[in-house]
């Protein structure tokens, strides 16, 4: 009974570690989007970005919709969880149904109808952090019934905008199966972006999630990532950029012109190969500070590499692992870590009970 117990904390650890540790990572790339790698030095040193501030302050850290987005996939998996009806559980259509809320909240300041769930009215999310074009416009034509509920883009975009929200797919319980956890976040991915890398690194990244939260190491994690690659069509681009990742961090010093030479991190196979590389650089719970800054300085997409980045750290070492001068101060960590014990909750054996009560369900209405 104790050993069960210790497991279950273990994940709820893991969970919360990747969901806050994602946040943490958006918002110390955040301020530096854009920048040039001779800037941000300039700004910070040669350490890097270490803090959201640019000083000895903690600060505080703005997450951008990176963050919004992987709230949103997680509030739809809880969905789907209590509409689900036995055989056949497939949570992308409830996923997309949670990706149009945000859409919806990127339309508007503040709530101004009676908001579908408790997520959709906090008034927070209603800011507007550089949304990207890609996914504002593919959710966009959803709403105006140009694209069905749950069907792939009409678009090659490969941004990395799938990739970045897709780590929630890789908590789910091991319950579900690892390709199960892989074609989901995949087909999530194609809701927004069409061109098949932009699809296969989301799964990527939601597989590899899922076997650090089941007690891989990260070499093994990729590992078990290579070999699902392997296996689907259009593979190519991802399982290299994973490849070089794994090379540069075994292969001399790490450096900030090293994660250049793996791209800007605009596009998916890039993003999760820079920060597959920092993680790599840096793999110990002690070195979790070392690794967000090594994945967001550099002259690219800054956050969402951090927030990648983070997201794996997080299932690997938990949310005792995160720094300290960095976790307390970010936006939105109550809310965030409210919706990730929510998500342990719904997905916890017998938890029947709990979802069909009413409170639960005014939270989280069955999709």
């Amino acid at each position: 009974m104790a050993e069960g117990r210790e497991a279950a904390e273990r994940y709820r650890s893991r969970v919360r570690g990747c969901l806050l540790g994602g946040a943490v990572g958006d918002a110390l790339g955040a301020p530096v989007e854009f920048r040039t790698l001779d800037g941000i030095r300039a700004e910070h040193g040669p350490a890097g970005v270490r803090d959201y501030a640019g000083g000895t302050a903690p600060g505080y850290g703005r997450i951008t919709d990176d963050t919004q987005m992987t709230l949103w996939t997680v509030e739809g998996l809880i969905r789907a969880r209590n509409g689900d009806r036995g055989p056949g559980f497939d949570p992308v259509p409830a996923v997309h149904d949670a990706y149009l809320r945000w859409y919806r909240t990127q339309c508007s300041r503040e709530p101004v109808w009676e908001p579908s769930g408790w997520l959709q009215g906090r008034a927070w999310l209603y800011a507007r952090r550089a949304p990207g074009n890609t996914c504002l416009g593919a959710l966009g034509e959803a709403g105006n019934g140009a694209q069905g509920r749950g069907e792939r883009a009409a678009n090659d975009s490969k941004g990395c905008g799938g990739v970045m929200r897709s780590a929630p797919f890789g908590l789910l319980p091991a319950g579900h199966g690892d390709d199960d956890v892989f074609d989901w976040a995949e087909r999530a991915a194609g809701l927004t972006h069409g061109h098949p890398t932009g699809s296969l690194a989301s799964g990527a990244l939601a597989l590899l999630v899922r076997r650090l939260v089941e007690g891989d190491e990260l070499d093994a994690a990729l590992d078990a990532v290579l070999a699902a690659l392997a296996r689907r069509p259009g593979h190519e681009e991802t399982t290299r950029a994973l490849e070089a990742a794994r090379a540069a961090a075994g292969g001399g010093a790490v450096s900030a012109e090293t994660v250049e030479s793996l791209g800007g991190g605009w596009v998916a196979e890039e993003a999760l190969a820079i920060a597959v590389y920092a993680a790599l650089a840096h793999p110990g719970p002690e070195e979790f500070a070392d690794a967000l800054a090594l994945s967001v300085t550099h002259s690219g997409d800054s956050d969402s590499t951090g927030a990648v980045c983070g997201n794996i750290l997080g299932a690997l070492h938990g949310e005792t692992a995160l720094p300290p001068l960095l976790a307390p101060w970010v936006e939105g960590r109550g809310d965030l870590l409210e919706l990730a014990d929510d998500l342990v909750w719904a997905f916890a054996p017998g938890s029947g009970p709990l979802r069909a009560s009413p409170r639960w369900l005014e939270r989280y209405p069955a999709d």
